[in-house]
Protein backbone atom coordinates (compact mmCIF):
# COMPACT_ATOMS: atom_id res chain seq x y z
CA UNK A 1 0.00 0.00 0.00
CA UNK A 2 3.18 2.44 0.63
CA UNK A 3 3.77 1.68 -3.06
CA UNK A 4 0.89 2.83 -4.48
CA UNK A 5 1.27 5.96 -2.13
CA UNK A 6 4.18 6.96 -4.19
CA UNK A 7 2.55 5.86 -7.77
CA UNK A 8 -1.09 6.84 -7.88
CA UNK A 9 -1.94 8.90 -4.70
CA UNK A 10 -5.54 9.40 -5.61
CA UNK A 11 -6.33 5.71 -5.78
CA UNK A 12 -4.38 5.23 -2.49
CA UNK A 13 -6.81 7.74 -0.49
CA UNK A 14 -9.89 5.74 -1.82
CA UNK A 15 -8.35 2.38 -1.12
CA UNK A 16 -7.50 3.27 2.71
CA UNK A 17 -10.93 5.01 2.68
CA UNK A 18 -12.46 1.94 1.64
CA UNK A 19 -10.35 -0.57 4.15
CA UNK A 20 -11.74 1.73 7.05
CA UNK A 21 -14.99 2.03 6.37
CA UNK A 22 -14.65 -1.84 5.92
CA UNK A 23 -13.08 -2.16 9.46
CA UNK A 24 -9.58 -3.54 7.67
CA UNK A 25 -7.72 -1.52 10.02
CA UNK A 26 -4.56 -4.15 9.29
CA UNK A 27 -4.56 -3.36 5.30
CA UNK A 28 -3.89 0.24 6.05
CA UNK A 29 -1.04 2.35 5.37
CA UNK A 30 -0.82 3.60 8.61
CA UNK A 31 2.77 5.53 8.48
CA UNK A 32 1.36 7.38 5.56
CA UNK A 33 -2.25 8.10 6.87
CA UNK A 34 -0.49 9.39 9.56
CA UNK A 35 1.97 11.87 7.86
CA UNK A 36 -1.04 12.43 5.74
CA UNK A 37 -3.13 13.58 8.58
CA UNK A 38 -0.05 15.86 10.37
CA UNK A 39 0.01 17.44 7.28
CA UNK A 40 -3.52 18.27 7.21
CA UNK A 41 -3.39 19.99 10.45
CA UNK A 42 -0.28 22.12 9.89
CA UNK A 43 -2.25 23.10 5.96
CA UNK A 44 -5.29 24.63 8.53
CA UNK A 45 -2.86 26.20 10.41
CA UNK A 46 -0.69 27.68 7.17
CA UNK A 47 -4.23 29.28 6.12
CA UNK A 48 -4.68 31.16 8.92
CA UNK A 49 -1.19 32.51 8.77
CA UNK A 50 -2.20 33.65 5.14
CA UNK A 51 -5.40 35.63 5.71
CA UNK A 52 -3.72 37.21 8.83
CA UNK A 53 -0.64 38.34 6.38
CA UNK A 54 -3.50 39.71 4.19
CA UNK A 55 -5.33 41.49 6.70
CA UNK A 56 -2.44 42.88 8.41
CA UNK A 57 -1.15 44.09 4.86
CA UNK A 58 -4.80 45.88 4.21
CA UNK A 59 -4.86 47.63 7.85
CA UNK A 60 -1.76 49.12 7.66
CA UNK A 61 -2.46 50.25 3.83
CA UNK A 62 -5.46 51.71 5.33
CA UNK A 63 -4.07 53.19 8.64
CA UNK A 64 -1.07 54.48 6.90
CA UNK A 65 -2.08 55.53 3.40
CA UNK A 66 -5.75 57.17 4.61
CA UNK A 67 -5.83 58.87 1.42
CA UNK A 68 -5.73 56.28 -0.85
CA UNK A 69 -8.62 53.80 1.16
CA UNK A 70 -10.52 51.96 -1.39
CA UNK A 71 -13.71 49.73 -1.18
CA UNK A 72 -11.00 46.97 -2.37
CA UNK A 73 -8.99 46.99 0.92
CA UNK A 74 -12.06 47.12 2.77
CA UNK A 75 -13.32 43.80 1.04
CA UNK A 76 -10.22 42.35 1.54
CA UNK A 77 -9.61 42.92 5.32
CA UNK A 78 -13.51 41.82 5.57
CA UNK A 79 -13.11 39.20 4.15
CA UNK A 80 -10.17 38.01 5.44
CA UNK A 81 -11.80 38.48 8.78
CA UNK A 82 -14.64 36.17 7.67
CA UNK A 83 -12.28 33.07 6.53
CA UNK A 84 -10.08 33.53 9.69
CA UNK A 85 -12.77 33.38 11.82
CA UNK A 86 -14.31 30.21 9.87
CA UNK A 87 -11.17 28.69 9.90
CA UNK A 88 -11.24 28.89 13.51
CA UNK A 89 -14.81 27.63 14.48
CA UNK A 90 -13.88 24.62 12.53
CA UNK A 91 -10.25 24.29 13.98
CA UNK A 92 -10.60 25.93 17.63
CA UNK A 93 -7.27 24.73 18.83
CA UNK A 94 -5.91 26.97 16.64
CA UNK A 95 -6.77 30.01 18.63
CA UNK A 96 -4.26 29.07 21.02
CA UNK A 97 -1.43 29.82 18.57
CA UNK A 98 -2.67 33.21 17.07
CA UNK A 99 -0.02 35.31 18.81
CA UNK A 100 2.56 33.33 17.23
CA UNK A 101 0.72 33.09 13.82
CA UNK A 102 0.30 36.92 13.88
CA UNK A 103 3.97 37.41 15.06
CA UNK A 104 4.96 34.94 12.27
CA UNK A 105 3.52 37.15 9.40
CA UNK A 106 3.48 40.93 10.73
CA UNK A 107 7.17 41.06 8.74
CA UNK A 108 5.22 40.17 5.90
CA UNK A 109 2.29 42.30 6.36
CA UNK A 110 5.15 45.27 6.46
CA UNK A 111 6.93 44.29 3.69
CA UNK A 112 3.49 44.44 1.54
CA UNK A 113 2.19 47.13 2.71
CA UNK A 114 5.72 49.23 2.56
CA UNK A 115 5.69 47.42 -0.90
CA UNK A 116 2.56 48.50 -2.18
CA UNK A 117 2.23 52.23 -1.00
CA UNK A 118 6.14 53.05 -1.90
CA UNK A 119 6.32 54.38 1.90
CA UNK A 120 9.69 53.30 3.65
CA UNK A 121 9.09 50.38 6.10
CA UNK A 122 10.48 51.80 9.06
CA UNK A 123 7.01 53.75 8.90
CA UNK A 124 5.41 50.83 10.18
CA UNK A 125 5.69 49.67 13.83
CA UNK A 126 8.23 47.36 14.80
CA UNK A 127 5.74 44.93 16.07
CA UNK A 128 1.98 44.55 15.19
CA UNK A 129 0.06 47.60 16.71
CA UNK A 130 -3.39 45.76 16.54
CA UNK A 131 -4.64 43.19 19.30
CA UNK A 132 -6.02 39.67 17.98
CA UNK A 133 -9.28 41.70 19.26
CA UNK A 134 -9.15 44.38 16.51
CA UNK A 135 -7.83 41.83 14.22
CA UNK A 136 -10.98 39.60 14.11
CA UNK A 137 -13.63 42.27 14.57
CA UNK A 138 -15.39 43.98 11.58
CA UNK A 139 -15.99 47.02 13.55
CA UNK A 140 -12.48 47.67 14.18
CA UNK A 141 -10.81 50.01 11.67
CA UNK A 142 -7.42 51.90 12.28
CA UNK A 143 -7.29 55.87 12.00
CA UNK A 144 -4.76 57.52 10.16
CA UNK A 145 -1.19 56.75 11.54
Amino acid sequence: MSELYEQDYARWLFENAALLRAGRLEGLDAENIAEELEDMGRSEGRTVRSHFRVLITHLLKWEYQADQRSSGWRGSIYNARRTIERRLRESPSLRRRLREFIADVYPDGVFNAANETGLPESTFPERCPYSIDQLLSTDFWPDAG
